[in-house]
Parts: structure tokens; sequence; C-alpha cells
């Protein structure tokens, strides 16, 4: 088993693919990783109001609605939260980028008290250790190290569970065993807005 250092997994749900365009988070999850195991008792999930419509399209994918969220807390409220929860640890999501883009304008509804911690990609690791693959969404790379789906599919806690599993598979497969070897494999770099 890896010996990584603490690790929070996570995942969001959004009304829609850009923030640069309005859309908002509706529901952020976390996982920790501790010792190189998945600590499914230390867990962060919560629904986000977006305070905006939930598009039609964005409702078929992930299957909340404008009632789901309406006695939701906003962002304000739930990002500290989940950082506090994630205190620690190095964060780690499936397609990095989108979900610390997302992260990175609604920190700003935090009115700049809440910092964001380094965040590792478990689509690049999987990018770099099957480089012959062309297809590295989280449901290839699940079907390629053979776990099972859940019936939750594109709801964040079910979607940081599922990715938490890939990611030791890899770092398993891949023999990586430190926080370096992980970064070198999965690391974003220093992401620039705008």
């Amino acid at each position: 088993m890896p010996q990584l250092p603490p690790l929070t997994v996570f995942d969001l749900e959004t009304t829609g693919l850009d923030p640069r365009k309005g859309h908002r988070i509706i529901e952020i999850a976390g996982v920790r990783i501790e010792n190189g195991i998945i600590n499914p008792t230390s867990t962060f999930v919560s629904l986000v109001n977006p305070e905006r419509e939930i598009p039609y399209e964005a409702k078929q994918i992930h299957k909340i609605s404008e009632s789901d969220v309406a006695s939701a807390p906003r962002i304000e409220q739930v990002l500290p939260k989940f950082l506090e929860f994630a205190r620690g640890t190095v964060l780690v999501a499936h397609n990095a980028v989108f979900d610390m883009g997302f992260l990175q304008i609604e920190k700003e509804f935090c009115w700049g008290y809440v910092d964001l911690p380094e965040c590792l990609c478990s689509m690049r690791l999987s990018q770099s250790l099957y480089a012959r693959e062309f297809r590295h969404s989280l449901d290839a790379v699940c079907l390629r190290l053979g776990l099972t789906m859940p019936v939750l599919r594109h709801r964040a806690l079910d979607d940081a569970m599922l990715t938490a599993q890939a990611l030791l598979k890899m770092c398993d497969g891949g023999k990586i065993t430190s926080l370096g070897e992980l970064r070198e494999r999965a690391g974003l770099g220093v992401l620039v807005q705008k």
C-alpha cells in the first residue's frame, strides 16, 4: 500500500461547465485518505445554493434540482467548512483544472478569507501511467482498473469515493509512494486565472 501523505479527494457538481460564465457549484464532497487508506468515516458533503437557476442539461446529469438546493447554505458558508475538513492535506480531484477553476472563482464570494491548498489531478496521473490510452475520464479509468461504478454516479460524494479508489489503485500499480512522486505524475503546476 502506498505511503502517501494525507490527501482529501474531492468532487464538485455544478450548474454548468464554465465558472467565468456564471456557472456555480451546487454540491461539494470530499473523502480523506490517511496512511494510504480511504477513511470512509472521514467525509464531507454539502449541497450549495447557487443563487441561480440550474439548467435542464445539468439536472439531467446530476439529478439535483432547484428545490434540492433552495434551503442549502451558500458557497461562502460551505467552502470554508470544506477547507477546514481538508486542512493539513493535499487536495486531489479528477480533472482538477475544472474543479480548481470553480474553487478559484467561488472563493471570491468568501471575501478573500480562504486560501486554496495544493491540488493534484488523478486524470493527469492516468495520462502519465497509461500514456498509450486515449480516454482518461473517470468512467474510463475505473473501467480500466476494474472498479465498480456507484449507483449515484455524478453525485459529489460517490464520485469522490470512486476517484479515491482509482487514485490508490494507480499509485499502487505505478509504485508511487511519496508526495514528490505523486506531484511529478499528477501535479497541476501554477494555475493562472484569466
